[in-house]
């Protein structure tokens, strides 16, 4: 069974991901479209994580009905920002929530502007915490704001809201229950279709999965928790490959 579904999750992650490069086709060079797919990918799943995070507390406390999806920013200001940054390495208010972004990205004539600040609001909230480091540049590869999205404010946002809403599409349920490292599978995918046009190798920018797993594992025997795990000299976003489902590095 959790080979079927392991190759079910990944056909659905290489469709949605095919699908969403169909709508920006031609404006979007495939190697720079891959980080706006993973960062934007990566952006959804520590929403999801942190508002999993707040809901099942409140919920284990008796409040059922509480979705913190929900409530406004300074209720969560006020009751949960304190002390999370320390416990999960990051702080994101409801108002910069994927799920909150992607209902509005239509519409929104700011929409590129909004995710650049927020971009930066995540990483902000970790300045002056052990974490820092780690956030440090999280989104820097995720420029919305760069004319490779398109020449007018526009053409960036209507790219933009593509993205959002394919990735927001993708049925995995919680990103947690998983059984593919989707970010390592996205990543390897991406790289599988556009390294050859861009005259690159795959290998020089990412850990195959089977090792990446490996290495996880290896560094997590007998202990609870860990800072984080890298590779020297590697982008970012293959750091995440390396720890993902583990959530050590970001999503302690």
């Amino acid at each position: 069974m959790k080979s079927n579904n392991e190759t079910i999750q990944r056909a659905e992650l290489h469709r949605k991901i095919w699908a969403i490069a169909d709508n920006v086709r031609g404006a979007v060079d495939g190697w720079d479209f891959k980080q706006y797919i993973l960062g934007i990918l990566f952006y959804r799943f520590i929403s999801e994580n942190i508002t999993a995070y707040f809901n099942n507390t409140e919920h284990e406390a008796g409040d059922l009905s509480f979705n913190y999806e929900e409530i406004s920013d300074e209720e969560a200001i006020q009751y949960f920002k304190s002390g999370t940054v320390e416990e999960k390495g990051f702080f994101i208010l409801p108002s910069q929530l994927f799920a909150n972004v992607v209902k509005t990205a239509r519409t929104n004539e700011n929409l590129n502007i909004d995710l650049a600040n927020i971009f930066r609001g995540i990483e902000a909230s970790a300045v002056g915490s052990q974490s820092e480091e780690d956030i440090k540049g999280l989104f820097e590869d995720v420029d919305t704001t760069n004319n490779r999205l398109g020449a007018t404010v526009s053409e960036k946002n209507n790219r933009l809201t593509s993205i959002l809403e394919g990735i927001n599409e993708i049925n995995f349920g919680n990103f947690e229950d998983n059984e593919i490292d989707a970010f390592g599978d996205a990543y390897e995918y991406l790289i599988s279709n556009y390294a050859s046009n861009a005259g690159k190798s795959g290998g020089e920018f990412f850990t195959p999965q089977t090792v990446s797993k490996l290495l996880a594992r290896l560094v997590m025997e007998g202990k609870e928790s860990i800072n984080k795990v890298y590779e020297k000299k590697i982008p970012y976003i293959v750091q995440l490959n390396i720890v993902n489902g583990l959530f050590q590095a970001f999503c302690k």
